[in-house]
């Protein structure tokens, strides 16, 4: 465990509210699939309609709050739209949820 004796209460709360928020974001299993699927490629809308089985309008609803909370990034092309992973924390919370969660099941 981290020594926190060093941080204020001020600086506490704000990194907990950070990380509050930033869970709170991953604790949707819709959410949470979609950024797995993030984390490994670049994808489009329809290849993530594909390979997850979530639809219009689940899967457009999803990939906004994630786009609204910073964690994921658009590009277009064409008419498709690509996705992916903004935040790179979420990259390192990813990886801890597979060694914790899949790891063995692989």
């Amino acid at each position: 465990m981290p020594d926190t004796s060093e941080l204020s209460i001020e600086a506490m709360r704000q990194a907990a509210d950070g990380a509050t928020q930033m869970l709170r974001s991953l604790a949707h299993q819709d959410r949470l699939l979609l950024l797995c699927q993030l984390s490994q490629e670049e994808l489009c809308v329809s290849d993530l309609e594909d390979r997850l089985g979530i639809y219009q309008p689940s899967l457009s609803q999803q990939l906004g709050v994630l786009r609204r909370e910073g964690l994921v990034a658009t590009r277009r092309e064409g008419k498709k739209v690509f996705y992916r992973i903004a935040e790179p924390r979420v990259l390192q919370l990813l990886q801890t949820l597979y060694e914790l969660f899949c790891e063995e099941d692989a």
